[in-house]
Order: C-alpha cells, then sequence, then structure tokens
C-alpha cells in the first residue's frame, strides 16, 4: 500500500525529537505524519531534566504552565566530591530566571505534554522505518509491515541509531562517549536531596535530582569495561568509597534490578545533517554525552527552527542547509563544552577536587551562557 502526500512532513521517530516537530508544524498549521515502531514509546517510569534553555524551548510550543503542573524546579545545582564535600553550587533559578528556570520530569509526563491537543491521526504507533528514500517529488520511506510512506520531506528524529541515518547518510556513528562507556538510570525514593546534586569520584559519577511524588531521578556512570546489562557487584565496587547517602540509595536501586535502565554512553558527531528533502534532528543528528543535558533542549530547539524554516515557504530542498547553518554552532558549542567537563571529570580526585572550585562556576556560565537566547522569536 502506498499514500501520496508530497505536500507533508513525514517523521521518522515518535520520541521527545519526534513529538517536539510535530507539535511544532501542527502549531504552524503544516500537515505531517510521524511514525514511531513502538506501540508506547513513553518512558513513563524514567525522569529527565530539563535546563533553562528547553524550558523556553517548551514555552515557545505553548506548553510552559502544563510543565509547571508536573515535576519539579530545580533551583540549585551542587557538585560535590566522592566523600561528599561540596565543591561548588549553582543558583540556577537566579541565573535561567524565574520564567525559564531549569524543571526535572517524569519522561512519560514530558511525552504527554508534547502531544497535548493535537490530532491523533497524525501518529501512528508501531510504525517503524525500515529505510528511507529520495524521489524525482519527495521522499518515501518503507515500514516494517511492508508499507510505504511518501511526503515531500523527510525527518530523521529516530534516535541515536537512526535508520534514517543509516540509509541516506555517510554513517560513521555512532562513537562511545568521552565521559564515559555506560551509565544507569533509575528512579528511587528521595533519600533528602533537594538539589540537582552530582557526586564524582574516580571513573564513578552518582547523580541524583528531586522529581515529585517524594520520589528522585537517579543516573550514575562508571568509565570501566563495556558491561551488557547491570553489573551490582561492580556498582558497588566502584561507589563504595562514597558517602552512606549514595551508597544507601544505589542498594535501594539494586533490590529492584529490573528498574534499572543501562545506557551505553554514545554520542554522534558527523559532517552533515541534511540531504535533498531529507533532514536529522535530535540524537539522530548530534547525541552528546549528558553532561549538560541538553539531548531534549537541543532536539526541541531543533523542532522550532526546522518548523520556522518550513513555514516561511522555501523550497524544502534547500531547507536542509538552511537549518545545518541555524543549528550547527549552537550544537558544536555544546559539544566543545561537553567534552572540556567530561575530560575534567576524568581527571585524578586531588586535581577535580584543587580545580572545580574555580573553573566549576565559570564553566557553567561558559556552557549556558550562549544558550540563553532564544533560538527563534
Amino acid at each position: 500500500m502506498t499514500t501520496d502526500h508530497v505536500d507533508r512532513v513525514l517523521v521518522a521517530g515518535g520520541g521527545i525529537a519526534g513529538l517536539a516537530v510535530r507539535r511544532a508544524l501542527h502549531r504552524r498549521g503544516l500537515p505531517s505524519l510521524t511514525l514511531e515502531r513502538r506501540g508506547d514509546p513513553a518512558e513513563a517510569g524514567l525522569a529527565i531534566n530539563l535546563p533553562g534553555n528547553a524550558v523556553r524551548a517548551l514555552a515557545q510550543l505553548g506548553l510552559l504552565d502544563d510543565l509547571r503542573a508536573v515535576g519539579t524546579r530545580v533551583r540549585r545545582r551542587e557538585y560535590r566530591t566522592e566523600r561528599g564535600r561540596l565543591l561548588f553550587a549553582v543558583d540556577e533559578e537566579a541565573f535561567w530566571g524565574v520564567e525559564t528556570g531549569p524543571h526535572c520530569l517524569r519522561r512519560g509526563d514530558l511525552m504527554r505534554l508534547l502531544q497535548l491537543d493535537l490530532p491523533a491521526g497524525d501518529l501512528r504507533l508501531g510504525a517503524g522505518v525500515v529505510a528511507g528514500r529520495q524521489t524525482p517529488q519527495g521522499v518515501e520511506v518503507d515500514l516494517e509491515d511492508g508499507t510505504v510512506e511518501r511526503g515531500g520531506l523527510l525527518v530523521g528524529a529516530d534516535g541515536v541509531h537512526s535508520r534514517v541515518r543509516r540509509s541516506l547518510f555517510d554513517d560513521r556513528a555512532p562513537g562511545a562517549a568521552l565521559l564515559a562507556t555506560q551509565s544507569w538510570r533509575f528512579m528511587v525514593p528521595n533519600p533528602g536531596v533537594e538539589a540537582w546534586t552530582l557526586w564524582a569520584g574516580a571513573g564513578a559519577l552518582f547523580l541524583l535530582i528531586p522529581v515529585d511524588r517524594g520520589e528522585a531521578y537517579g543516573w550514575v556512570s562508571t568509565s570501566g569495561g563495556p558491561v551488557a546489562g547491570l553489573d551490582p557487584a561492580g556498582l558497588r565496587r566502584a561507589f563504595a568509597p562514597f558517602p552512606d547517602l549514595v551508597r544507601d540509595t544505589l542498594e535501594t536501586a539494586l533490590a529492584k534490578p529490573a528498574s534499572i535502565h543501562h545506557s551505553p554512553l554514545e554520542e554522534v558527531r558527523i559532517p552533515s545533517w541534511s540531504r535533498d528533502r531529507t533532514v536529522l534532528v535530535g540524537d539522530a543528528a548530534h547525541a552528546t554525552a549528558p553532561v549538560w543535558a541538553q539531548g531534549a533542549a537541543l532536539a526541541l530547539e531543533d523542532a522550532l527552527v526546522l518548523a520556522d524554516l518550513l513555514e516561511a515557504g522555501r523550497d524544502w530542498r534547500s531547507v536542509g542547509p538552511d537549518y545545518e547553518r541555524l543549528r550547527r554552532p549552537r550544537v558544536a558549542h555544546v559539544q566543545a563544552m561537553t567534552d572540556r567537563l567530561s575530560r575534567t571529570a576524568r581527571l585524578p580526585g586531588w586535581a577535580r577536587t584543587l580545580l572545580l572550585p574555580r573553573i566549576g562556576p565559570r564553566s557553567y556560565r561558559a556552557t549556558y551562557d550562549p544558550l540563553r537566547t532564544a533560538v527563534t522569536s
């Protein structure tokens, strides 16, 4: 079965990036069809931290009030040693402002927000894209069920292991992140943290962020060799020098191993994000280690910029270069700052303890200052 709709945008992927593109297009009156391979893409059991530029992007998508009704505001950020000593702290609300201060919420809640008040007919679940191709009239995608969909533009929003990128681009991605090789994510009863709090040790990082309902989001990483899944003994060894609060929280998470999600830390850095009538957004184009929590933020911004270009009525074959021209500098800045902090995180403990109180606040400002400027008016 083949459907001809050369005036619509096909969006491969119904995660945060794809749903943001769908919403941004809908708000501008541009027809689209979003194709998601999973039956229910929402990871309701996990959370996500949104810096101020992500919150601003959600405001531009008409979701600020709805965002503030779920999750929790993140007003303070703390960096600590593996022994618990405070190296430096940042007043995030003062930096970003009350209106667009950082926010932490469940990923499933963010997915639901992005779909508020949108018609159901332009999102198809259980419709995985196998491959995409250019045609004289536009683009086509082959779906896992054997059907074909056509459109005037294809947006690859299908994540780190993008099938769109693999089928249409010189795909040399993803690669291992400089920060570490692997990480684990989980939700736990909040052990008493009131701020975004990171403990950094030798080859191990432990982050806790308060969310809501008495729970906190946990993210941990280690720099050991690749592990296919959960390695409780290895995690216990890595975090043995850390404070009781950290070790006890880890034990709470390990008591429910099925709720711990293992994620290799991978990055995507490729020379081109567009080709003719195909454009990559979000992690498919530029996944980065979560040092500055910019994965979702950059994806939301990508959606806004791309939708603006399409609304302007440009020839869709020329939208890609304009999109890259507008987005490359901002993404390159985030990548550079990610590499800088990743190298700092891998320093010996004595060097981090010596340097971070001085360079940490400067790195925070240097990273986020350029991101306080909105990407669209």
